[in-house]
């Protein structure tokens, strides 16, 4: 069940749900609005001739009022509100009608987990073919809740508690160990 205006209001006012900082300007029908932060990553490039899913990828940071994404271009940037989410509920993270109107794409691999805290992390892509500008402190994505139908463990993964953007951390998952492993115990068998 997707959580209303008043669903919303009330865990929050129970302390259940944490968004800080929050206005009432953020407050929509079924959902919250979140602001962009000043702070963002883009991918080095020029670090690498191939990104892998196995190796930890270069970032390049910046702290900035304002971000300039060139066409088609990516950047990782970040909500000013931290959020924390009780067992029971999960969100969705969608972009603003009227941003997607203008060509940009926000994600957050679209999903945040129960138990979830910190800043979330948001993928930003420009799919024109001029720049686009950003200023830090718009609203620029939206949370929608959801119950679950039972308590579920809460999230502990490699993202709890970030509070700036993060990089891709897909290279710690266990299939990425376990490659790693078989490689090193292959070379010591030679």
């Amino acid at each position: 069940m997707i959580l209303s205006y008043q669903s919303i209001q009330s865990r929050l006012m129970d302390h259940e749900l944490q968004i800080t900082p929050i206005t009432q300007p953020q407050f929509q029908p079924a959902s919250v609005d979140l602001r962009l932060d000043n702070h963002f990553l883009s991918l080095d490039e020029t670090s690498v001739p191939c990104l892998s899913l196995d190796s930890k990828a270069n970032y390049n940071e910046v702290f900035t009022k304002k971000m300039i994404i060139p066409p088609h271009g990516f950047v990782l940037g970040t909500t000013m509100e931290w959020v924390k989410l009780p067992n029971d509920l999960t969100a969705f993270v969608e972009g603003r009608s009227s941003i997607g109107r203008l060509g940009l794409f926000i994600q957050n691999a679209g999903w945040v987990d129960p138990g979830f805290e910190g800043n979330i992390t948001l993928e930003l892509y420009n799919a024109n073919h001029v720049p686009i500008e950003l200023s830090a402190g718009r609203r620029i994505c939206q949370l929608v809740f959801a119950e679950l139908d039972q308590a579920a463990p809460p999230y502990s993964g490699k993202y709890t508690g970030q509070t700036l953007a993060h990089e891709s951390r897909i290279y710690l998952d266990e299939e990425c160990r376990e490659e790693r492993h078989h490689r090193k115990a292959f070379k010591e068998f030679d």
